[in-house]
């Protein structure tokens, strides 16, 4: 894996002591080889050297339509890596009609309720010949599953689905406030999400740590309010609300127990539930929690790394990018 730079100069695959793995004399692990555990140096052997850097217009507005007809002209233009941000009602688990909700409905990001909201985002694009980061955090967990939808209904399968959601709690603590979830089952909402797409979506960045805090101060009237409640009103109104209901108590169940909460969130979302719905019946079952200071809820004992043989990825800031 040895190249040449740009000025003909040999550079190595890695600059480090000449014994990489080892202890030092406090008896912690050296830093070792990248794409090699304890994992110090970076996750891949060649992390950022073998391509170009990753590229996203950190975009979407509105309702899924507008935002929709962004993407298609981002597409266009040659991207193919889309980013989705969605609003603070969506953000904090809560329905465009929620009264909460009220003056706050499409400013800063797109208003995703349901799958038919995730239906219109991604009209017209081919979910297997784009990547896309969903900057989402704590309900990370219902709105990849609505994209795993929409991907089933356009025939893609899961294992093509490529992409990040950010699920990165302790940003959301610390910096945006949007948190509603305990830390104990946060951080399990978190390590389902890792053995779901381990095992149904392996290409997918499952729980990165966001280095940055872009936030866009992009406002809209009114109209986008009336807009999604009318969508909403019409959702409920031709959903089964028996099946909805059913598979609410499912997701209740498997929260309330151990087993992996996003199967059954799955057929509650493709049943016609919304985002506010299930983060209701998951705060019903864990709670809400207060403010808390700066702490880290992914961690583990040296022996077994946490996050081996998940793809956590780690989104910098770009103004940092050439410091």
């Amino acid at each position: 894996m040895a190249r040449d730079s740009e000025s003909g100069l040999p550079v190595r695959p890695a600059h480090g002591p000449s014994a990489p793995v080892g202890r030092d004399r406090e008896g912690d692990p050296q830093p070792g080889r990248p794409g090699t555990y304890p994992f110090a140096r970076g996750v891949c052997p060649t992390m950022c050297t073998d391509r170009p850097w990753t590229t996203r217009r950190y975009a979407a507005f509105g309702t899924a339509g507008e935002s929709n007809a962004r993407y298609r002209r981002l597409i266009a233009d040659g991207a193919t890596e889309l980013s989705v941000t969605f609003d603070l009602p969506t953000r904090m688990g809560h329905d465009s009609d929620a009264p909460i909700a009220s003056g706050e409905v499409g400013r800063a990001g797109v208003a995703i309720d349901s799958v038919d909201d995730m239906r219109v985002l991604f009209d017209g694009i081919p979910l297997d010949e784009v990547s896309t980061s969903m900057t989402i955090d704590a309900p990370a967990a219902p709105l990849l599953l609505l994209y795993q939808l929409v991907g089933e209904e356009q025939g893609v399968p899961a294992e093509k689905l490529s992409g990040t959601t950010r699920n990165d709690v302790p940003e959301e603590h610390i910096a945006r406030g949007t948190r509603f979830f305990p830390p104990g089952p946060s951080l399990r909402l978190a390590a389902d999400i890792l053995t779901y797409c381990q095992a149904e979506i392996p290409k997918w960045n499952i729980v990165p740590a966001c280095g940055h805090h872009g936030y866009e101060s992009h406002r809209v009237g009114p109209a986008v309010e009336a807009r999604q409640a009318e969508r909403l009103a019409k959702l409920r109104a031709w959903r089964c609300g028996e099946r909805v209901a059913e598979a609410l108590v499912r997701m209740e169940r498997a929260a309330v127990g151990e087993d992996n909460v996003l199967y059954p969130m799955k057929d509650a979302l493709a049943a016609g539930a919304t985002v506010g719905e299930v983060c209701d019946t998951l705060r019903g079952i864990w709670g809400t929690y207060p403010p808390m200071g700066r702490c880290r809820l992914i961690g583990g004992p040296p022996e077994r790394p946490p996050l081996a043989g998940g793809r956590p990825p780690e989104p910098p800031a770009g103004w940092a990018i050439p410091r």
